[in-house]
């Protein structure tokens, strides 16, 4: 009698187990997964409603601004991405200053055009603050990327206006670009540039860390600068050796690792740096970089 209750006790308890372990995966009672996933789904749609409400406030506002200025919000629409317009877009109707504000020339100042990617956009600001008054500083329409990306797109930031001076940057999204076919695309880039007249600086790229997880190794930016200062000084650019001014500081401005962004000191820092060598150009114009830059020629 015994052994029949206790086998009866063991049939019912795995018959719940088992229960309670279909309930579990059953669309009435989701795993962890599903649930994860429900709400990976739900934030999704939330932020894409939000986007649209902000594009559409945006465009709103867009039509409130003077024929030129919405002329250039147009070609931020077109250029900068579905990364960096929402942003843009919050910006604006938040009141915020960005990178891409349009810029109203004084036309007895120098016109200066930034391009580069994502760290020169962080110091773009600072560059501005340091050279207000003293010139009209520009920035092209997107995080300009690589070179690949630069060839394709370079006539759209050199736009028809005329530049003083152009300082320009190529190098953290080309690490897995082979140094031959980067260096033959920034002189593609230079001979386009040098048709406009301007002036050219080039900025040394800024350090990375390695990073394993993604591949990309410190070493990649040293190699490509070594091979940039060599075209530069082929066809007699100026180089902003930012790589080399930065390096000692990188511990108190850089973000942590596997970051290559900066912190706003930083940015602050790249930026005075940048308007110094734009003030030395327009004094200047195109000399060869100076020797003990810390960049081999």
């Amino acid at each position: 009698m015994k052994k029949t209750v206790w086998k009866l006790c063991i049939f019912t308890l795995l018959t719940m187990t088992c229960d309670l372990s279909l309930r579990a995966q059953s669309p009435q009672n989701p795993t962890n997964n599903e649930v994860l996933k429900a709400q990976t789904v739900a934030a999704a749609e939330k932020k894409a409603a939000h986007d649209a409400a902000v594009a559409e406030k945006y465009k709103e506002w867009v039509s409130t601004l003077p024929p030129e200025r919405q002329a250039w919000e147009k070609v931020l629409q077109e250029n900068l991405g579905s990364f960096y317009l929402p942003a843009h877009e919050a910006d604006k109707l938040a009141g915020k200053s960005n990178a891409w504000d349009y810029v109203q020339d004084d036309p007895k100042l120098p016109r200066i055009l930034l391009i580069g990617d994502s760290v020169s956009r962080g110091y773009t600001d600072a560059t501005r603050r340091a050279l207000a008054g003293i010139v009209n500083v520009h920035r092209a329409p997107a995080n300009c990327g690589g070179t690949s990306y630069a060839v394709k797109k370079i006539d759209v930031w050199l736009g028809d206006g005329k530049w003083d001076v152009i300082h320009f940057n190529f190098g953290l999204h080309d690490g897995d670009t082979p140094v031959a076919e980067y260096s033959s695309r920034l002189e593609s880039l230079i001979k386009r540039m040098q048709q406009t007249g301007a002036k050219l600086v080039w900025a040394s790229t800024t350090p990375r860390p390695d990073d394993p997880k993604h591949g990309a190794k410190a070493s990649s930016v040293i190699e490509r600068n070594e091979a940039a200062a060599e075209i530069m000084k082929k066809y007699n650019v100026a180089i902003d050796d930012l790589f080399t001014a930065i390096s000692p500081k990188v511990g108190e401005y850089q973000n942590p690792p596997p970051d290559v962004h900066f912190k706003p000191a930083g940015y602050e820092f790249l930026g005075q740096q940048v308007a110094n060598s734009i003030s030395a150009a327009l004094k200047g114009g195109n000399k060869p970089p100076p020797t003990g830059t810390g960049i081999q020629l």
